[in-house]
């Protein structure tokens, strides 16, 4: 066998090992039985809306990028599936990822791939501004409603890219220019793609209408590290002197937000006390005011970034809620807090202004007993204290899923989640870290 086979054979099976299970057609499911408090401590992982961008950002230049703290997601080695189709060489292992992008060529980025994750659609900006050329199948995922790539098409025209797309097929061309970028909505990708883009442009970007999401914060550091120079992040206006030598680097993932909201409400509707390490408060400052307004007892110790709920001592209250875009409430942790409403002691009010198909998850909650008056696709009231009985309920996306599992754990009785390759698609070892608090909550791969 020639060296250049074994290294081929090696290559290969370093691919399947990496990818295994991540495009699983199993059905799994979570058998759950409820009504035992949550106590104990938990350990944010990394945050998966950061990490996707971060994996997408090796791509500006070649070498080594090593990302740490990364979660075992399905969706993160779907997007490291994509980045080997492309030629990259990727391992992961023990949270850290390594990507050698010697060998990348930008070349058409077909449905198999992209149409598991819609998060890939950041993979057009760098790809665009590297090679000059990028086309990929319509990016998928969760079934939230109309999410159009408007957003996406004008930063990539106002940088200077000619579009010739056709039906199911994004392709764009052309050497990109330093502009001005007026983005026609807050978008979260479309601002990553702008900057991941704008980092490789020489000259000044400026990027108006910047979303300003934590995760588009991560993107910002992590091109800062490469090279380029940003200014305005965490604000609607961004600033980008790029450069064409950017390098590789080592970035450490931030820990995820939503992740850390997720427990917090399982804690309070199990009256239970858990820790949570490595939660970021300027991430959640809404989701904590929200709580805090709902009569949850909380307190956050800046020094060791932990954050102690105790369900034991809160006395729950109705409360109004409205999604936004950061700083304000997060359109992903308004499930987990829809359950937290069944048990609170009045009507509480939900306003989601971001997706239409968000509010499919409290269908799945009136199974269960709640008591809901949905008055649009936007808009619900949830009538409570009521207690949940246990009962087949689906996981209609990744947060609708993780509040399906919350319902179960204070629900009377045995709760079957099904569909949780939707939940594995953006939590890490959901169901282990749950049962090292004590809840009772099996895995099933049917």
């Amino acid at each position: 066998m020639s060296d250049q086979t074994l290294a081929q054979n090696v290559a290969n099976k370093a691919s399947q090992d990496l990818l295994k299970g991540s495009i699983a057609s199993n059905d799994i499911q979570y058998r759950i039985q409820g009504g035992t408090p949550l106590r104990g401590d938990i350990q944010i992982s990394g945050s998966k809306n950061a990490v996707l961008p971060l994996i997408a950002g090796s791509l500006l230049c070649s070498g080594e990028t090593v990302l740490t703290n990364v979660p075992d997601l399905r969706d993160v080695r779907v997007m490291l599936e994509i980045l080997q189709y492309l030629g990259a060489d990727a391992t992961f292992q023990e949270g850290t990822v390594r990507i050698r992008t010697h060998n990348v060529q930008s070349k058409p980025i077909p449905a198999e791939f992209v149409g598991k994750l819609r998060g890939s659609i950041v993979l057009m900006g760098p790809l665009l501004a590297r090679f000059g050329v990028v086309e990929m199948a319509y990016p998928g995922g969760c079934v939230l409603g109309k999410r159009p790539v408007d957003a996406h098409r004008e930063a990539l025209v106002q940088l200077g890219a000619q579009e010739t797309s056709r039906d199911g097929v994004l392709h764009y061309q052309g050497k990109l220019k330093a502009a001005q970028v007026i983005l026609p909505e807050f978008s979260v990708t479309a601002t990553e793609n702008a900057v991941l883009a704008s980092a490789l442009l020489l000259g000044e970007t400026v990027i108006e209408m910047a979303a300003c999401e934590p995760h588009v914060q991560e993107v910002c550091k992590l091109v800062t590290a490469m090279g380029a120079e940003v200014d305005g992040a965490g604000t609607h206006t961004l600033k980008i002197r790029g450069r064409q030598d950017l390098k590789s680097v080592t970035h450490t993932v931030t820990s995820d937000y939503l992740e850390a909201g997720a427990f917090a409400v399982a804690a309070l509707v199990t009256k239970g006390k858990v820790r949570l390490h490595n939660a970021q408060f300027d991430h959640l400052i809404s989701f904590l005011n929200a709580l805090s307004r709902m009569g949850a007892v909380w307190k956050y110790d800046e020094d060791e970034k932990i954050l102690f709920i105790d369900g034991e001592l809160s006395s729950l209250q109705p409360v109004k809620v409205q999604t936004n875009i950061f700083p304000g409430f997060p359109t992903d942790l308004l499930p987990p807090l829809g359950v937290a409403m069944t048990q609170a002691n009045g009507v509480s009010r939900i306003f989601e202004c971001l997706f239409e198909g968000r509010m499919a998850y409290l269908y799945e909650l009136e199974k269960m007993g709640a008591h809901i008056e949905i008055l649009n696709s936007h808009q619900a009231l949830i009538i409570g204290p009521t207690k949940l009985r246990g009962r087949t309920v689906a996981s209609n996306d990744i947060r609708a899923g993780v509040a399906m599992v919350i319902a179960g754990l204070c629900a009377e009785g045995e709760t079957i989640v099904t569909d949780v390759q939707y939940i594995e698609r953006g939590y890490d070892q959901l169901d282990r870290k749950l049962q090292s608090i004590g809840a009772r909550i099996e895995r099933i791969v049917n």
